[in-house]
């Protein structure tokens, strides 16, 4: 059982502590586990010593925001050693422009009609690690919570029985907060060489998140990014259908990578997705020689 994709209290969008997830891998019988945070490694140590004491295999890992060819991309490093001081520069660099994006996204949520404030965005960040950074999944919940909305013909679709009810909060970022869509911040994220580079020097492999989700619309780049020196790609991933996974898999095999899966799981953010749903379809006896030099 692995799961090697999964979001703690240090991400914006992510609900549980690190040790709370340690404990969610133990019920699920999880032998192998990874927490990767958005730009942030805090989850890190205190996951670790969480899962030693559980006997869980523990690997270090980071979700790193990039870009290749204008195309917004999640590169997932593994194996990295934690303490390099590039993560905190990362860190701290997509903090302090999340902070601003955050203000913008206000006002392009009111420039859809919506009457949201500050406060609201406050009530909602009171009890979590970044307050000051408001992700479109949280847009959702305010949004979606408001009585006076809950008729609005924007946000039918996302209310049990709508066609984008399944995951209503990160469906209804992916309409309308995600690259090219009305209430969309650009924020300059390092070049996916430049992430590459730093998960490299910090001892780590790097693996291409969720291929099937970022690569939609630009699959004439895979072949490109299969050659730039990435390590592996998340072939098995709670967003892919069986025939994602297939081709991803199958592409692994021929450009030399490891294949890894992982859950991509959040917690309230994304509620139809449970900790080990992945569907690899790949025993664990041959996923697990791949991963050899990132199970240490």
């Amino acid at each position: 059982m692995i799961d090697l994709h999964m979001h703690s209290y240090f991400s914006d969008d992510g609900e549980f502590q690190p040790e709370e997830l340690v404990q969610k891998c133990k019920e699920k019988g999880i032998r192998y586990m990874a927490i990767a945070d958005h730009n942030c490694v805090r989850a890190v140590e205190k996951g670790r010593k969480a899962a030693q004491k559980e006997g869980i295999h523990f690997i270090s890992g980071i979700e790193i925001d990039c870009t290749f060819q204008g195309v917004n991309l999640h590169v997932l490093g593994y194996g990295i050693d934690e303490r390099d001081a590039a993560f905190q520069k990362i860190e701290d660099n997509i903090s302090e422009q999340s902070g601003e994006a955050s203000v913008k996204m206000l006002e392009g949520t009111r420039k859809l009609g919506f009457d949201v404030s500050e406060k609201d965005m406050e009530a909602l960040t009171e009890t979590m690690f970044w307050k000051n950074r408001w992700t479109g999944e949280m847009f959702a919940e305010v949004l979606l919570n408001k009585p006076e909305y809950k008729e609005h013909e924007l946000l039918l679709p996302y209310r049990p029985g709508g066609d984008r009810s399944s995951n209503p909060y990160v469906n209804f970022y992916w309409d309308y907060y995600s690259q090219g869509k009305p209430c969309h911040v650009g924020i300059k994220f390092p070049s996916m060489e430049e992430v590459i580079t730093q998960i490299h020097e910090s001892g780590g492999k790097a693996v291409l998140a969720h291929p099937g989700v970022n690569l939609k619309d630009h699959m004439e780049l895979w072949k490109e990014i299969a050659v730039s020196g990435i390590d592996g790609v998340e072939a098995f991933s709670s967003y892919h259908s069986p025939e994602d996974a297939m081709f991803f898999s199958h592409e692994a095999g021929k450009y030399e990578l490891f294949v890894t899966c992982g859950s991509d799981y959040h917690g309230k953010t994304k509620p139809s997705i449970c900790i080990g749903q992945h569907g690899s379809s790949h025993p664990e006896d041959e996923i697990l020689p791949q991963l050899e030099s990132i199970v240490k």
